[in-house]
């Protein structure tokens, strides 16, 4: 895309515009028109201050890409999202131009618009500020400030009081494809209105309920949903989240997306006692270590999963597994029906660990696109519902992840499985659990994975700036207080229990605004009317009632007209009180890794592998994020004419609170400040906690890595840096980036038509063509594009009814249409050759496809 002409048809079009509006038209017409050429003026003022800094980003940031074939870093992000916003101004200027003489223009909708697009800008104007800071202070390709004090300090101050509520109104969703935008409005719509009636039911479907009543004014009134956004978003805590999150694990709304997903033979929902066991080693399997329940924070307990698989397999209708079966209070999930036929084991088996922020949600709000994998591929997938966040925190959940992954080693007769090979695969907080437990198997000495497939994972919990991490600011799926909460919960720094409120009763609740609501209606049409009749009073009556002072009427609030929904959703009684700034009565917790994280394996009977290292051998080992440090006098002389120093005292000292925007400029404060604390703790600088900061000794033993993230998402410095550190530690990794998609997208697949991701190269680097055994391939499944699906396949496979062999390499990428299915195999060996296959049609189809167009 190129840049300056990006910036000549901005100027362009507003100064056509500015020069047509400034006419000088009279009354609400003219109003705005003025608001209309302010905007316009502004955005100019805006844009000939960006040029220079997103031309000089465009020349460096190449230097922070994973792999010349993977363009992918923050930096790219943000200039992506800035060009964006100027595309959504041009286009919305061109409009103006063309339909401004129209008879059904509206002048002051249109000013809305730009406006909202103008404050847009003006944010990320300063969000782009604080990249050069940060292109400043990292060299050498690292992403990350490694400081939670300092700049990553200043961002945290900066968001607290940034206005953020015009990304949430009409702005919503402006950087993503159009398809998802839709979505986004939905969600949001659905987030404050659940807001507005959360705290007052005893259930969650009475929420749900209200929240229907009141979620039509947010829908008409963007900047209202905007603002009402921003305050949920600032000032709920973590709990909030985690209601609102497992809205989908209701017994409607999983009902409903089980009718629309695919239809699966057997989904069980399992309890397995937490009962220990031994395990072979891996190096020597006349050895064994033994498995130990998890006990962390909650003490012992069943660990909960679900099996999933499109066709019924030998062992999956065992006495046995079906004792472990818990019963979910629905239909029954194992759909045996008559006579239905029973496959052989397969060789594959998926362990999958869920998202949510390790707070919410668990394998029920995934299901619908794991039943598409076990379809598609034609293997079982066990999804582990770990324990949650702040009930049970780090590392409770890879405990229990763990256990559940040699509990199938163990157990594969039982889930229709020979035990050949498993892949782990997991999304946002499920990725970071499926290379941990990867971790934490390598330090057991049990068999490892065969690979493992992370979805946008996080694989840093700590408080460190980062150019994706600037995007929290405006990300509707992933703002930084959100993030941070559910990150602070995981390592324990959270409250456990919300505080307690009043709650009504929803039929109450709809009675009493149903009533205000007709009253509202009743007396609206007679105070028109009585206007229509008698202009004279009416306008007497208005005056009388300026004039009157405002303490002086003792008629209670109920019986006065209610405002308009703007102002009474925000000076509603049931908005949540400001937080008072105080101390946490949590503090850190500082957990024993030895204990609970790496146990001392010495002391197992039988068990010979190498004692695993502590968390203080790690946290004082410096762990550097890039390694290479070639071409350094090439960046530094590149970099200098971008980035921004820190600014300084007289003395040349550092400033304790320094300004980090240049003289003249000021991004938009918001009214409400948020309540952001940023509490260290040693227990998100674990190894286990945070992969990213784990030696290369740890990472050496991890299988092949296939990474997928956003090009848009907040953590996606998170992989992308994570990818350098396998791959500068030697072990094979591949890294794909989608485009113009949200975090979280996995879940949205079965809802909305999403579009295609892009398919990237393999990598060019010898240790990335080391596959050996499964590999990670995607399965795109939409109909016409295609949305990213990732599991291990067999090579030389063949996949369940569909008749398809995969062909003999190293790693492959499935491409399947409604009407042409296509096969396409990447083998990374040394010539790296592209085949493609057409696949032959059944010859029924074909023969019942000329029935139909055979004339009669």
């Amino acid at each position: 895309m190129d840049t300056q002409a990006v910036f000549a048809a901005l100027y362009s079009v507003c100064e056509e515009n500015i020069a047509f509006f400034s006419g000088g038209a009279k009354g609400t017409q003219g109003d705005a028109a003025r608001r209309l050429v302010g905007a316009m003026k502004l955005i100019q003022e805006h844009a000939r201050s960006l040029e220079p800094v997103i031309s000089g980003f465009a020349a460096v940031y190449h230097h922070f890409d994973f792999d010349p074939h993977i363009p992918a870093n923050g930096y790219r992000s943000l200039v992506k999202v800035v060009r964006c916003c100027l595309l959504h101004i041009i286009h919305k200027g061109r409009y103006i131009t063309t339909n401004r003489r129209s008879i059904f223009f509206r002048v002051a909708h249109n000013a809305g618009e730009v406006e909202a697009y103008c404050n847009a800008l003006c944010q990320l104007r300063a969000l782009l500020y604080l990249a050069q800071r940060l292109l400043h202070d990292n060299r050498h390709g690292n992403l990350f400030f490694q400081d939670e004090s300092g700049l990553s300090e200043s961002f945290v101050r900066e968001y607290a009081s940034m206005h953020k509520g015009c990304f949430y109104g009409r702005c919503l969703g402006f950087q993503f494809t159009p398809a998802i935008r839709p979505c986004l409005q939905t969600l949001a719509t659905g987030l404050v209105a659940f807001g507005e009636n959360y705290k007052r039911h005893h259930s969650g479907i009475g929420v749900a309920a209200s929240s229907l009543f009141t979620s039509g004014k947010y829908a008409i009134d963007p900047e209202l949903r905007g603002t009402e956004f921003e305050r949920i978003t600032q000032n709920l805590d973590v709990h909030f989240w985690k209601a609102f999150w497992n809205i989908t694990e209701t017994e409607i709304l999983s009902s409903l997306a089980s009718m629309t997903s695919t239809q699966v033979k057997v989904n069980r929902a399992l309890s397995v006692p937490p009962v220990p066991f031994d395990l072979p080693l891996a190096a020597n399997h006349r050895a064994s270590v033994t498995i130990a329940p998890p006990s962390a924070h909650i003490g012992s307990a069943p660990v909960q999963m679900r099996l999933i698989s499109y066709d019924l397999r030998e062992g999956q209708d065992s006495e046995t597994l079906l004792s472990l079966c818990r019963s979910e209070g629905g239909a029954i999930s194992l759909s045996l029906g008559l006579k239905t036929k029973r496959l052989p084991s397969s060789p594959c088996l998926v362990i999958h660990f869920h998202g949510g922020g390790f707070v919410a949600q668990t394998s029920k709000s995934h299901e619908p696109y794991l039943k598409s994998w076990s379809q598609d591929l034609g293997v079982p997938i066990l999804s582990v519902d770990y324990s949650l966040a702040p009930e049970a925190p780090f590392p409770r959940a890879l405990e229990e992840c763990f256990y559940a992954y040699c509990w199938a080693l163990r157990n594969h007769h039982l889930l229709g499985w020979t035990g050949e090979r498993v892949c782990l695969a997991g999304d946002s907080a499920g990725g970071n659990l499926s290379v941990t437990t990867a971790m934490r198997a390598a330090a057991f000495g049990v068999r490892m994975p065969d690979g493992i497939v992370a979805a946008y994972p996080a694989t840093l919990l700590t408080a460190y700036a980062s150019p994706s991490r600037l995007l929290t600011l405006m990300d509707p799926m992933l703002p930084l207080s959100v993030l941070s909460r559910c990150l602070s919960a995981y390592a324990g720094n959270e409250p456990q229990t919300e505080k307690q409120v009043e709650k009504v009763s929803t039929l109450s609740l709809v009675r009493r605004d149903t009533a205000l609501l007709l009253r509202d209606f009743r007396q609206g049409a007679s105070n028109w009317i009585q206007s229509l009749l008698d202009p004279n009073r009416a306008s007497a009556s208005s005056s009388t009632a300026a004039e009157e002072p405002s303490g002086a009427s003792d008629t209670p609030a109920t019986d006065t007209v209610r405002k308009s929904v703007s102002a009474a959703s925000i000076s509603s009684p049931h908005a949540d009180p400001p937080v008072p700034n105080k101390p946490s009565e949590f503090p850190s917790r500082k957990l024993s890794v030895k204990s609970k994280t790496c146990q001392n394996l010495g002391s197992h009977n039988n068990a010979t592998p190498q004692s695993t290292p502590l968390i203080s051998e790690h946290a004082v080992e410096d762990v550097s994020f890039f390694l290479s440090g070639d071409n350094e006098s090439f960046m530094t002389y590149d970099l200098s004419s971008v980035a921004i120093p820190p600014p300084v005292g007289e003395d040349g000292s550092e400033l304790e609170y320094p300004r980090e925007f240049p003289l003249g400029f000021e991004p938009l404060r918001s009214e409400q400040l948020a309540e952001m604390r940023v509490e260290s703790s040693p227990v998100v600088k674990d190894p286990f906690c945070s992969p990213l900061l784990a030696p290369d000794s740890m990472l050496k033993g991890l299988p092949p890595v296939h990474i997928v993230a956003c090009a848009l998402d907040p953590i996606l410095d998170d992989s992308v840096m994570f990818a350098k550190r396998l791959r500068s530690a030697g072990q094979p990794v591949t890294l794909c980036i989608v485009d113009d998609l949200p975090h979280g997208f996995l879940s949205l697949s079965h809802e909305f038509a999403l579009s295609s991701p892009r398919r990237t190269h393999p990598q060019s680097h010898a240790n990335t063509a080391s596959w050996n055994g499964p590999i990670g391939a995607y399965r795109l499944l939409q109909e016409k594009r295609a949305l990213c699906l990732l599991a291990p396949l067999k090579l030389k496979s063949q996949l369940s009814g569909k008749g398809l062999k995969c062909l003999t390499g190293r790693a492959q990428l499935l491409w399947q249409p409604r009407l042409t299915p296509t096969l396409v195999a990447l083998v990374p060996k040394q010539s790296q050759v592209l085949i493609k296959t057409r696949i032959a049609k059944h010859p029924k189809r074909e023969k019942r496809k000329e029935m139909k167009v055979r004339p009669k």
